[in-house]
C-alpha cells in the first residue's frame, strides 16, 4: 500500500517522530494509522530508556494557579540543555505537570520517594480492612490496594487529567522521544487555601 504525505504529516504531528520514521512505520503497518502510532510510541519509549542515565543540569520551573485562586502548584522539570528548556514541547509538558499537581495532589514524583512510614501505614489500614479474609487472599488484595495507592499518590503513575488513557510517565516519555533529551520531574509543591 502506498503511503500518502497527508498520513505521514498527521502521524508526525501526533507523535513528534521524524518524517522518515513516520513513513517507515506506516509502510510497516500497511497504512494502519493507530498501529503505526503505537509502533512509534514504543520506539520512542525505548529511546527514552536509553537517555535515562544522562544528566539534567538545565530546566524550567512552571506554575499554575486555578481560576478560583485557591489552588496553585509549582513544578521543577529538568532537561539536558537550555535549548530544550525553551522549546514549546517542553514548556507544554511543564504546564501540564503543574496542572496535574494542582488537580490531583500527589505526595511524590515516584514510588521511591514516598515515605516508608506512609506506605506501611496504608498497608496496615488495608490489612485491617480485610482481616477476615484468608491470609493468601488478603495479601493479594493488599498488594492490589497498594498498587492503586501508588497510582493515586505518585505523580508519574497518575492518569493524566486531560487524557485518562495516558499517565504522566507516558507524557514524560513522549516528550523525551520528541525532544531527544533526558527529561525528569525533580520536585513539586502544591498550595491550597
Amino acid at each position: 500500500m502506498k503511503v500518502d504525505a497527508a498520513s505521514v504529516k498527521k502521524l508526525r504531528e501526533q507523535t513528534g517522530a521524524g518524517v522518515l520514521d513516520c513513513k517507515k512505520a506506516l509502510d510497516k503497518t500497511n497504512g494502519v494509522f493507530e498501529t503505526a502510532a503505537e509502533l512509534l510510541r514504543e520506539k520512542g519509549f525505548a529511546k527514552a530508556a536509553k537517555k535515562d542515565s544522562r544528566g539534567t543540569p538545565e530546566g524550567k520551573i512552571g506554575s499554575y494557579i486555578h481560576t478560583t485562586g485557591k489552588i496553585g502548584a509549582m513544578v521543577e522539570v529538568k532537561c539536558e540543555t537550555d535549548f530544550v528548556a525553551n522549546n514549546d514541547v517542553f514548556t507544554d509538558f511543564v504546564k501540564n505537570c503543574c496542572m496535574q499537581v494542582a488537580a490531583t495532589d500527589p505526595v511524590s514524583v515516584g514510588r521511591e520517594a514516598i515515605a516508608k512510614d506512609l506506605v506501611e501505614k496504608q498497608k496496615e489500614i488495608f490489612e485491617e480492612e480485610f482481616k477476615d479474609k484468608p491470609s493468601d487472599v488478603r495479601d493479594k488484595i493488599v498488594e492490589g490496594k497498594l498498587e492503586n495507592f501508588y497510582k493515586e499518590k505518585c505523580l508519574l503513575e497518575q492518569p493524566f487529567v486531560k487524557n485518562g488513557d495516558q499517565t504522566i510517565n507516558d507524557l514524560l516519555k513522549g516528550a523525551i522521544a520528541k525532544l531527544g533529551e533526558n527529561i525528569r520531574i525533580s520536585r513539586f509543591v502544591r498550595f491550597h487555601v
